[in-house]
């Protein structure tokens, strides 16, 4: 069993424990969101398991997303543009996120944590949590520039 299979076990398990039923599309989801390392949104979501569900409903994929957020598996996240996106770790970790394309990396870094108890030293505030987000162009997108770059006239009448 891979270490995905048996996170979405005990995902699983937790819900149980929490009284929420397990139904086959609150499966196909929590492994979706599981599995897949892309930060979908409900959307994407929807449409990835739309094939396997066909009377499931975008609402039926919102309230599952509402369910495993009620429960602490899934946090949902909003990076300033109009739709949510949905992030299911078992452990804290801080995002990279491509200017160009959107894509989201997980990047783990855990001497951060540290400045959560600095906050509360130098502000007397009570920290709940904190959250990083960096930016910059993902590897396919400079691979992608790079290519257009190789191939543009002002390239070509300098070679």
């Amino acid at each position: 069993m891979s270490d995905k299979q048996v996170t979405v076990e005990h995902a699983i398990e937790l819900l149980k424990s929490s009284g929420v039923r397990i139904t086959p599309q609150r499966h196909a989801i929590l492994e979706y969101l599981v599995i897949s390392d892309t930060h979908p949104t409900a959307d994407e979501i929807y449409k990835a398991l739309e094939h396997k569900f066909p009377n499931m409903s975008v609402a039926t994929v919102y309230n599952n997303l509402r369910v495993f957020k009620k429960t602490g598996l899934v946090k949902e996240l909003t990076f300033g543009d109009a739709s949510s996106r949905f992030d299911f770790s078992n452990h804290r970790h801080y995002h990279v996120i491509c200017s160009n394309c959107g894509k989201i990396v997980d990047f783990f870094y855990p001497t951060l944590d540290e400045v959560e108890s600095l906050a509360a030293q130098v502000t007397g505030f009570k920290v709940d949590h904190h959250r990083l987000e960096i930016y910059g162009v993902c590897p396919e997108c400079q691979a992608k520039q790079k290519a257009k770059d190789l191939s543009s006239p002002e390239h070509e009448a300098a070679t």
